[in-house]
């Protein structure tokens, strides 16, 4: 369905927000004076994008495209655009205020959208999505589910053994975990007609279930490890850099690091920019509790390797310590180094990376 509410009779430079869904996107085009001049629903395929492109340029010249959920319901309309040679930018859902006035319908977020475009707040260039890096996106959200289900398992199993018949308890309670899997695994319960059976057959189906996401991580992992080092050979390479926090930093900056107007905004990114907080005669910064918290935590983990294994790493805490620093408060400096010399990296590589086909 699409509504006019002016005739096009001279070329227009129009502005669109579009409103996505599972199965449908909302369309809603704005002139410059910001005049709601159109409207439509698309289905969610790649005939309706190609029926939103013709609907929009009908109205004259795109000056832009501002989708929500890019990352989510719009990655195929976002990309298909962009392939199209289409200005696209992100924006987020509007704030609760905004809504309480407003009141909230696919049209009414689609406006919000394209107003956010022509007063410049919706400047967010999206992630491509259609490099190498997408594949390893697809491969950790796999791997992180497994390592939850992994943990949620074993947690499980250990609450079995706590409230186990006292004979099965004792002989369990003490073992490591490596241990405690590989001897619940080889359990015998026999007919499940008993408390104590009941719960050797749940343990045992706790510890292979446990096995089996043991091998399903690993072969995950065969298949990141390769991909990291092709898709970013440079960043592998640096010290405390593994397929893991390579691979995070890499979803993180995207196919098109390029979006990141510059390492400060990696920085804010990633959590680790600081913030002003001073008042009255105290100056001072706090953390920033925004940002990718994942690769937050990659970094984190740079840090930590470095401490262990990096002489100038170790030096700059013992000389920061001398000065009266806590250690929460160098691995947050160290971090912020880290970002800095990673995205530097990170965008070299980037540019001469082999692209998926």
């Amino acid at each position: 369905m699409a509504v006019s509410t002016i005739a096009h009779d001279e070329q227009l430079r129009v502005s669109i927000g579009v409103d996505t869904h599972l199965d449908t996107h909302v369309a809603v085009a704005k002139d410059g004076r910001g005049r709601t001049i159109g409207r439509t629903d698309i289905p969610a395929t790649p005939a309706g994008y190609r029926q939103v492109l013709g609907w929009a340029q009908g109205y004259g010249e795109v000056d832009g495209w501002a989708i929500e959920g890019t990352g989510s319901y719009g990655a195929g309309l976002s990309r298909f655009l962009r392939k199209e040679g289409q200005r696209v930018v992100e924006v987020i859902r509007p704030d609760r205020s905004a809504r309480r006035h407003k009141g909230k319908s696919d049209p009414v977020d689609a406006e919000a959208a394209a107003r956010a475009l022509q007063a410049e707040e919706a400047l967010a260039v999206p992630k491509a999505g259609d490099d190498l890096v997408e594949a390893i996106r697809c491969l950790r959200v796999a791997r992180g589910s497994a390592m939850k289900a992994r943990t949620k398992a074993i947690n499980t199993a250990r609450a079995l053994v706590v409230t186990a018949p006292a004979e099965l308890r004792e002989q369990l309670r003490h073992l490591g975990l490596d241990q405690l899997i590989e001897v619940c695994s080889r359990l015998r319960p026999g007919a499940v007609t008993s408390p104590l059976a009941g719960t050797k057959f749940s343990l045992r189906c706790m510890a292979r279930r446990v096995k089996a996401l043991d091998d399903e991580i690993a072969l995950l992992d065969g298949e990141l490890d390769p991909l990291t080092e092709l898709a970013a050979h440079e960043l592998r390479a640096v010290l405390g850099v593994g397929p893991d926090v390579a691979g995070q930093l890499l979803v993180t900056a995207g196919d098109n690091p390029d979006r990141l107007v510059s390492e400060a905004s990696f920085a804010k990114l990633c959590g680790v920019a600081p913030l002003e907080a001073s008042s009255g005669k105290t100056v001072r910064h706090r953390l920033n509790p925004g940002g990718d918290r994942k690769a937050n935590s990659a970094l984190y983990t740079v840090v930590i390797s470095r401490l262990r294994h990096d002489p100038r790493t170790q030096a700059y805490m013992a000389r920061r310590t001398a000065e009266g620093k806590s250690k929460k408060e160098i691995i947050r400096c160290l971090k912020r180094y880290v970002a800095r010399e990673l995205f530097a990296i990170l965008t070299a590589a980037r540019t001469s990376a082999p692209v998926v086909t």
